[in-house]
């Protein structure tokens, strides 16, 4: 039976924020969707350890979130069939999506040497210490990449198969971004550019996290070119103001509110946009330390070093500079945005989302 989403512009009328009841209802019904991936009757017994691991995994999964590419997935397909009612077959479809990002998340978190995940302990400290738990998350990571596919071909919504295809073209694209944000920390800042991590950024994140969702919802409702190309504009804008947001939450962050640790971008000597931005204004005795500071070992990157490093991001204007592209591409997608029709207050919940993310701590 198909779940009929409240309509954003009755629900919210007079609310402060106009998206907060039609995302609590998209979490609770994707986490109940996504819980039951978890249910595999072909792997029961197998291994007493395989099935723990599989239980730690899926407290990973399950932990508290935004489940913003859900959300963005129900969007489009509500954009494309200018109704509120969601398939059943949709949220096995968006459940898969999340699984994942959860994946890509896990791998994330080894490359990165992260200790926390969304309030937790990352995967590979949950499975076991040092290299071995480092090991296992990556087959972990890697079996929930084809549940995933496994979910999104289950859903049997017409088209899947062709949405699930493009969704892995994505995937392709998303691993060149992470090979460049990796790769790119051996390369000197002094030959980094701003265009490089706009470029990260857009292969990174936008199109996996913002464009693609986005578009597989209105491939799935039988959208027209036109309205995928439109929501992959508000996409590819929204995604870029999302993954600049995480670099100032990288550098500047919180960790008690952003839920990871906010000093690991230096520490993995990440060229990120506010860092690159500046480098590029500094003095030529800021320059060398700023490159001298980025360079140090990992065991040298103290409270002093990290406090001197975002003294340095921010004098120079870094910080500053990066807040303003946050909200020119903020712009940027409220205007692609503009051009999309308004079903049901969709197109109204989009422009809340993008006022959220730009302005969100973690």
């Amino acid at each position: 039976m198909a779940t009929l989403l409240p309509n954003v512009q009755q629900t919210s009328a007079g609310a402060a924020y106009p998206e907060h009841a039609w995302l609590q209802l998209v979490q609770a019904e994707v986490e109940t969707a996504l819980a039951q991936l978890f249910e595999l009757p072909d792997e029961q017994g197998l291994d007493a350890r395989w099935t723990q691991a599989q239980a730690q995994a899926r407290a990973y999964a399950l932990r508290p979130a935004k489940r913003l590419r859900p959300a963005l997935v129900l969007a489009g397909h509500g954009l494309a069939r200018e109704s509120t009612s969601v398939p059943p077959g949709l949220w096995r479809f968006a459940a898969g999506l999340e699984l994942l990002h959860t994946f890509l998340l896990i791998h994330d978190d080894v490359a990165d040497q992260a200790e926390l995940r969304r309030g937790g302990p990352v995967l590979h400290r949950m499975l076991a210490p040092g290299r071995p738990g480092e090991d296992l998350a990556v087959v972990m990571g890697d079996h929930l990449f084809a549940r995933s596919l496994e979910a999104m071909l289950e859903s049997g919504l017409p088209g899947a198969s062709r949405v699930a295809r493009y969704y892995l073209g994505v995937c392709r694209h998303t691993a060149a971004g992470q090979f460049l944000d990796l790769d790119l920390a051996r390369v000197p800042l002094a030959e980094m550019t701003l265009f490089q991590t706009l470029r990260v950024a857009h292969l990174k994140t936008a199109r996996y996290g913002f464009c693609a969702p986005l578009v597989c919802g209105a491939m799935l409702g039988g959208a027209d070119v036109a309205l995928q190309q439109g929501l992959e504009r508000v996409g590819r804008s929204v995604g870029l103001a999302y993954q600049l947001r995480d670099d100032l939450i990288g550098l500047f962050g919180d960790a008690a509110v952003a839920g990871k640790a906010s000093d690991g971008d230096f520490l993995q000597a990440k060229r990120t946009f506010p860092v690159v931005a500046a480098y590029v204004r500094a003095t030529p005795e800021g320059r060398e330390e700023l490159e001298r500071l980025w360079a140090l070992p990992v065991e040298c990157k103290d409270d002093a070093a990290l406090a001197r490093a975002r003294e340095l991001v921010e004098h120079f204007g870094g910080r500053a500079a990066c807040e303003r592209a946050v909200e020119r591409a903020s712009r940027a997608a409220r205007r692609s945005l503009s051009a999309l029709p308004n079903p049901h207050g969709l197109r109204d919940l989009l422009d809340a989302l993008i006022t959220r993310l730009s302005r969100r701590a973690s």
